[in-house]
């Protein structure tokens, strides 16, 4: 049975869900990347910003995980390359990357096969899904300093977005996984600091407290 979130849970998850967005100012990019997750609807809003022009070339990067195995059992940059050619991209303007299985990897196979291609992007779009922002920014801006990432995910509420994932504690704690990253992985020397809010710190001890914590890195 589905866990069913309290109201005070829901706020605490706003709270968090506000933090991992970036906002930044959506504008054409040299390049795009597409990266991989348990959410089809990347590669569809990777095809709608190609349709409106905002890049020429997209390399879709992703293995499999514990989450994605039964949902894209070839990978998923394949799958998500399969949608988008259903959307109407062109092949020409598809690259694709299988193997990574973390973010960082997204981000360092994704720029070796641009250079592959012979493409060196001053600039990229980072598409991902909307709680992932934030932590693909601070990974790109550690892993690969010379280009320029705008980060951007499909405009949905956390109302709206749960409704595509069908499982709002699912959405939940992998919302609080990624915010441990983004708190910890710096320390490691995967993504560059995040200032986190004290208001975000606590709706994300209160979340943890309550049990929302599947997706924690465990020491």
């Amino acid at each position: 049975m589905k866990r069913q979130l309290t109201e005070s849970e829901w706020q605490d998850a706003q709270t968090v869900w506000d933090f991992h967005q970036v906002h930044h100012e959506l504008a054409p990019a040299a390049a795009a990347i597409a990266l991989g997750c348990n959410d089809i609807g990347v590669a569809d809003y990777t095809a709608e910003l190609y349709h409106r022009g905002l890049f020429q070339v997209v390399v879709f990067t992703g293995a499999t995980s514990r989450d994605t195995a039964h949902l894209f059992p070839r990978g998923e940059a394949v799958h998500f390359r399969e949608r988008a050619l259903e959307l109407g991209v062109p092949d020409t303007a598809i690259l694709v990357e299988p193997e990574a299985t973390n973010t960082g990897a997204n981000i360092t196979l994704a720029r070796a096969v641009l250079a592959a291609a012979g493409l060196t992007p001053d600039s990229v779009l980072l598409i991902s899904m909307p709680y992932m922002e934030r932590r693909a920014f601070a990974t790109c801006r550690c892993l690969w300093p010379e280009v320029t990432p705008i980060c951007t995910s499909a405009s949905l509420t956390l109302e709206e977005y749960v409704k595509t994932i069908g499982n709002a504690a699912e959405v939940v704690d992998m919302m609080i996984g990624d915010l441990q990253r983004v708190m910890v992985y710096p320390e490691h020397g995967f993504a560059i600091p995040q200032p986190v809010p004290p208001a975000v710190q606590a709706a994300y001890d209160r979340l943890m407290v309550a049990g929302f914590d599947s997706r924690l890195l465990r020491s």
